[in-house]
């Protein structure tokens, strides 16, 4: 899984600032936008949507996820390989918690999230970084 290239993350940070461009966030101005690798090799992207009743806001990862999933075809199981979320802040943004638990949902532990900005840095965690004994499906289905 770790073994993304070098092309792909350009591409995959390229649409998540495409993304980026169309978040909609009028109440904190913080825009992010994120793109994804299904295991198909289709990249998907999403955005935050803010919404006045705070609450109700959607991120861009969480966003981006549901793309995929409603983008996917096919009697396979839908997984994810990487993922990039872009911001133009200089502090890099790694996801929140809640798209933390999302992302353990639909992505292998080892696969790389990527932060990346309009500086061109970039830091990478693996899933099992950034979401340590997550809560998964699996533990739903075994009761033991």
């Amino acid at each position: 899984m770790n073994n993304i290239s070098d092309t792909t993350w350009d591409k995959l940070a390229q649409s998540a600032a495409i993304a980026y461009n169309q978040a909609y966030a009028p109440y904190s101005n913080f825009k992010v936008g994120s793109a994804a690798l299904t295991s198909t090799n289709t990249i998907v992207k999403g955005c935050n949507v803010e919404n006045a009743s705070y609450g109700l806001t959607v991120c861009s990862e969480r966003n981006c996820i549901a793309q995929g999933v409603i983008q996917h075809e096919g009697n396979t199981a839908l997984s994810f390989v990487a993922m990039v979320i872009y911001t133009e802040e200089e502090k890099l943004t790694p996801p929140c918690g809640a798209c933390r638990q999302v992302i353990a949902e639909f992505f292998p532990a080892t696969a790389q999230i990527r932060s990346v900005n309009h500086l061109n840095k970039h830091k990478s965690w693996q899933v099992n970084e950034l979401l340590p004994d997550a809560f998964l499906p699996e533990d739903l289905l075994t009761k033991n």
